[in-house]
This record gives C-alpha cells, sequence and structure tokens, in this order.
C-alpha cells in the first residue's frame, strides 16, 4: 500500500449471515427417495455475522436519527465530524482538534478508523494522557496509528493492516467479535460516516517506539 500523507484519526458493515448448520443422522432403515440432496453440513457454525452496527458499545450511541451522534446522522458527514455528534468519542475528538488533524481527516476519502471511546483514554494514567495531548508530533503519531487506508468491512477485518503512521495493527477475531494488537476490544463496530468505516475500541492502541 503507498503511504499516505494523511493525518488523521477518530473513529464502523458486516453482511449478516446466520449460518446455521443442520446436520443429520444416518438412519438404520431405508428412507424414501428424495429429489432434494440432504445436507451434510456440521451442526456447528460460524460465528454469526451482523447487518450493520454491532458490539456492546453501540448501546450508548444515540438512536434518534435527528441527534448528530446517531448512526443515522454520522453517515451522512466525514469521520471528524460523525465522531465530534458522538458522546461516547468525545475525548477523541478533543484529541483530533488538539493534533490539527480534523480537515485532513474529513477531506481524506476510503478509510478504516479504530477509534478508542472516552473509557478507552480513561484507562491511561492521568499524566501519559496529559503528555501526550502537550506533545503534537506524538499526538498525531498515535491517532494516525488508528487509521488505515482503505473501508474495511468486517468480513475483511482479520489480519495485519499498515496505519497510516507507518505501523501495523494487527486484527484477530471474526463474525461480530474482533480484537486489536491482542487486547483491543472492538465494542461497536461498522459504523459508517460519509468517508470512513468506524470500529469503536475499548483501548488505545499505542505504536511502537
Amino acid at each position: 500500500m503507498r503511504p499516505m500523507k494523511l493525518t488523521a484519526v477518530a473513529l464502523a458493515a458486516t453482511l449478516s449471515l446466520g449460518l446455521a448448520a443442520c446436520g443429520g443422522d444416518d438412519a438404520d432403515t431405508a428412507a424414501p427417495a428424495s429429489s432434494a440432496p440432504m445436507s451434510s453440513a456440521p451442526a456447528s457454525s460460524a460465528p454469526a455475522m451482523a447487518d450493520g452496527q454491532f458490539g456492546p458499545g453501540c448501546a450508548a450511541v444515540p438512536t434518534d436519527a435527528s441527534n448528530p451522534g446517531s448512526f443515522a446522522a454520522m453517515a451522512k458527514v466525514p469521520v471528524a465530524t460523525a465522531a465530534s455528534g458522538n458522546p461516547v468519542l468525545s475525548t477523541l475528538v478533543t484529541a483530533v482538534k488538539q493534533a490539527g488533524l480534523v480537515d485532513s481527516l474529513n477531506s481524506a476519502q476510503g478509510l478504516t478508523v479504530f477509534a478508542p471511546s472516552n473509557d478507552a483514554f480513561g484507562k491511561l494514567p492521568k499524566a501519559d494522557l496529559d503528555k501526550v495531548l502537550a506533545d503534537k508530533k506524538m499526538l498525531t503519531d498515535v491517532l494516525t496509528y488508528h487509521v488505515v487506508e482503505g473501508r474495511l468491512g468486517p468480513d475483511q477485518l482479520a489480519g495485519a493492516h499498515k496505519t497510516l503512521q507507518g505501523g501495523e495493527v494487527t486484527v484477530a477475531g471474526s463474525g461480530t467479535e474482533f480484537t486489536v494488537n491482542g487486547n483491543s476490544m472492538v465494542i461497536c463496530g461498522n459504523v459508517q460516516t460519509a468517508n470512513a468505516t468506524v470500529y469503536i475500541v475499548d483501548s488505545v492502541l499505542m505504536p511502537k517506539s
């Protein structure tokens, strides 16, 4: 992937296919002839894929479509603007503004953003958070480490992805359950904005020094 001179952050589309597979036991007695073949799929099934947003954290997002933080409203505006209306992402929005990334993020096309929730920032010691917020270069590196070029749906999410910061994030999981870099869980995924797909995560991702 060619590196992009994009500084971006902030902040979510998976096809809902309930793969419920049916198995059948072989009968000892002859069964009546049937023109339809019997399914031999195993009884176990893969995790269901969600058609739309998924995850326990989505419950905190406003449901009124007229609210700028709702999924419906966020889908109509670029990602930094969308995040500014979402109460779950207010700390992230503050960091994006502090780094001066709003315009570049909003003008970018086709991004995937792993957006730390307010609680994710709350896990950081206050002294560490204040240090990052006070150092624009460090803050920019941290924020752009959360952004990947291209819109990734849940079916494309697992694997290693190069970030705009230059490092890689590694996503594991499938269906509606994913972790990033081993310990940051996607709590609200497949959130659509006008120019990005957002996956809200419960821990801040830190690039390697």
